[in-house]
């Protein structure tokens, strides 16, 4: 008997790959392709955006199941930080801010009320 994986689960997976996606399209450019014209970096943040939508449209399809519309934005927004945080440190070579943990912990709060019962 194969396990049922929760809905939440195959959501925040799915989100947490498109969000990989989404924080390259969105800025590897300006490291990888600073030199080229911004056409030229959009039309390859593009591409890479098209697998960002392959993976976070079913994401939310799946989500919207059983999550309401706000929980899977607060979702997306808590994702997105903890991809982005290691991207920008690690990839981007950005210094480490305290401004980090206390966005986290603001989106803490926002998971707090869109979650509660």
């Amino acid at each position: 008997m194969v396990p049922t994986v929760p809905v939440w689960l195959q959501t925040a997976a799915l989100l947490m790959l498109s969000n990989v996606f989404m924080t390259f399209a969105w800025y590897a450019h300006l490291k990888d392709h600073a030199a080229r014209p911004w056409f030229v970096a959009a039309l390859l943040s593009w591409g890479v955006a098209l697998f960002e939508y392959l993976v976070q449209v079913p994401a939310n399809r799946i989500g919207y199941t059983a999550l309401s519309l706000g929980q899977l934005k607060v979702m997306q927004e808590i994702i997105a930080l903890a991809v982005f945080m290691p991207f920008a440190v690690l990839y981007m070579k950005e210094p480490l801010k305290l401004d980090y943990l206390w966005a986290a912990l603001c989106l803490v709060g926002a998971a707090y009320f869109m979650f509660r019962s």
